[in-house]
């Protein structure tokens, strides 16, 4: 399995380390955790959006993964543009919990940025 296949998965884990980072706590009430988490305030509600925007972003990133493997696109590039786009996603993240609004949307768009980078090097 290539680099960048297993940049999906970790993609598709990122969203839960954010939504254990938000439910992390004695206070936690699992009956009812969505209207929990609405109520929060500070980290933990910006932990609970960073977790849906990750959840957001995986689908387009999973595709643009598929479909450079199926093109054969250069497995250099995929894997480079795959990691890239972990690592925006993780100071997405990182951004979200510090609440650095200005530098979150910057590593949400160089995020982007590697998604497209993707479907350019399968076309």
């Amino acid at each position: 399995m290539t680099i960048a296949l297993w940049c999906v998965l970790i993609a598709g884990l990122l969203p839960y380390v954010a939504t254990a980072i938000a439910k992390a706590g004695a206070d936690y009430d699992n009956r009812d955790p969505r209207t929990w988490l609405a109520c929060q305030q500070g980290y933990r509600r910006r932990a609970g959006a960073a977790a849906m925007n990750g959840f957001e972003a995986l689908p387009l990133f999973a595709a643009a993964v598929l479909i450079a493997q199926l093109l054969h696109a250069p497995q250099s590039s995929a894997n480079l543009l795959a990691i890239g786009f972990i690592l925006a996603r993780s100071l997405h993240l990182v951004c979200y919990l510090a609440d650095w609004a200005t530098l979150r949307s910057v590593a949400w768009f160089a995020a982007l940025l590697c998604v497209i980078g993707l479907f350019v090097i399968s076309a």
